[in-house]
């Protein structure tokens, strides 16, 4: 019903529900779930059709109501129609001009996007590539690099006197990845790390709120943080093996890991006839990236990414991964999970990108004999890239990160140490950070979050 938009029938079906459900329970837990996620959804889709026609024709002041019709129509201005009411995502129409050149040739102002500078090849990539064939080494360009997080919790989100509870996320020790991590100060200076060995690992706090006051909490640490490459010869690649280790990352797992008949049929169309496993990872990681990025809705109000991503032919980091994650398993090839954050200094990036920073998603895929190597589809293949000796990079990140990223997080959807009490705001990854108090969760309207990084000398 939530799904379909039927949010009145949804709402009566969780009431008459929880009426019989008695105590605390996995089902009462799942029925209050759909309820908050309703709300989040709404939050989302907040845009009446005058709303967003009106937001568009601020950039596009000769716009026809036919012509937004057909784009809405194309799914191009995503809306939703929930108890009869359509309603608009509240980033369509910065999406819309990511993904129709006819819509963004018609803006009135067509400034450049903001990517980031890994998005484009530059002299980074070219430097890693020979480092690492020189070298033979798969880890190299070590930075020392401090990193400050803030999260702000709006005053009176909570009532004085209150404690609060914030997860500010936290790296993890990832041999030739990044290494040596050292926690330098927190705010309050009481802080608990969660072990390495947690898959989203976070610094967890507690404070009380005061009135008429924002709640800060932060941390800061510094770390070592490796360029990544392997000059993968697809000749090379063998099959996988038949490791139990390698189990969990062949599975299905639901809900965003499923081998749907859609996903079924779409990776027929891609592989083709294709048994090498690096050729394979090479087409799917190819028909993946080709779906253009578009900013996305709350993950908690998505019943499978893969699927969703699949479906409306958009997709933001994280829905491209998942979708990735689950055709290379759905083809017996390994696949797992990273996310954190990126950012730039002005060595890369140029003195209007020295504080440039995101969120950002991307995965590993294990290809015998190499292992476990890298992947970012949405930073995506650099055709035409050449390193100094005329070599293609195409490929760079099948296989190869930059060292301008840190990974919070080794998997999704996995519980933080300590465990939260109230639903998170972010169920799927962990960037942002969590907060809530003992009337429960705060969502992400209640708190703001800041991401500092200053690359040391060596």
């Amino acid at each position: 019903m939530v799904d379909a938009g039927y949010f009145k029938k949804a709402e009566s079906a969780i009431t008459s529900a929880l009426e019989r459900a008695a105590g605390a329970n996995p089902a009462r837990e799942a029925l209050l779930f759909e309820r908050e996620r309703m709300r989040r959804i709404l939050m989302d889709f907040s845009l009446e059709e005058s709303e967003a026609l009106a937001q568009l024709r601020q950039q596009v002041p000769d716009l026809r109501q036919a012509e937004f019709d057909e784009w809405a129509d194309a799914g191009l201005i995503e809306h939703r129609v929930i108890d009869g009411r359509k309603l608009y995502f509240n980033r369509s129409i910065s999406n819309l001009f990511r993904l129709s050149p006819e819509a963004a040739e018609r803006r009135a102002d067509p400034k450049p996007f903001r990517d980031g500078p890994m998005e484009s090849f530059n002299a980074h990539h070219i430097a890693i590539a020979e480092a690492a064939m020189s070298s033979g080494k798969s880890s190299v360009l070590p930075q020392q690099v401090r990193v400050t997080q803030t999260l702000t919790v709006n005053a009176d989100a909570v009532p004085a006197g209150e404690a609060v509870q914030a997860w500010i996320p936290f790296p993890r020790e990832i041999p030739g990845q990044q290494e040596d991590i050292r926690l330098l100060d927190s705010e309050p200076a009481k802080a608990d790390m969660a072990p390495a060995s947690v898959a989203q690992r976070t610094v967890h706090m507690e404070k009380p709120a005061r009135a008429g006051q924002p709640t800060t909490f932060s941390v800061q640490y510094e770390m070592t943080v490796y360029a990544r490459y392997h000059d993968i010869d697809g000749e090379r690649v063998l099959p996988t093996p038949n490791d139990p280790a390698l189990a969990e990352s062949l599975a299905e797992r639901p809900p965003h890991v499923v081998f749907t008949p859609a996903l079924r049929a779409f990776s027929r169309d891609v592989v083709g006839n294709e048994t090498n496993p690096y050729r394979i990872t090479q087409k799917l990681f190819a028909a993946v990236d080709r779906i253009p990025w578009a900013g996305a809705r709350e993950y908690s109000t998505i019943s499978n990414i893969s699927e969703h991503a699949l479906r409306t032919g958009f997709a933001d980091c994280g829905q491209q991964t998942l979708l990735l994650i689950t055709l290379l398993r759905l083809n017996g090839i390994p696949a797992r999970w990273q996310s954190g954050m990126v950012y730039s200094d002005s060595q890369v990036g140029g003195a209007d990108r020295a504080g440039y920073w995101n969120l950002h998603d991307w995965g590993q895929v294990y290809l015998a004999p190499y292992g476990w190597v890298p992947m970012d589809v949405t930073t995506g293949r650099m055709p035409g890239a050449i390193d100094g000796q005329g070599r293609s990079l195409e490929w760079f990140y099948l296989g190869g990160l930059d060292a301008y990223r840190i990974a919070f997080n080794g998997d999704f959807s996995t519980p933080f140490e300590p465990a939260k009490r109230h639903f998170r705001s972010e169920t799927v990854d962990s960037q942002r950070g969590e907060v809530e108090w003992s009337g429960g969760n705060l969502y992400f309207d209640q708190w703001t979050y800041d991401f500092n990084t200053e690359v040391l000398l060596p």
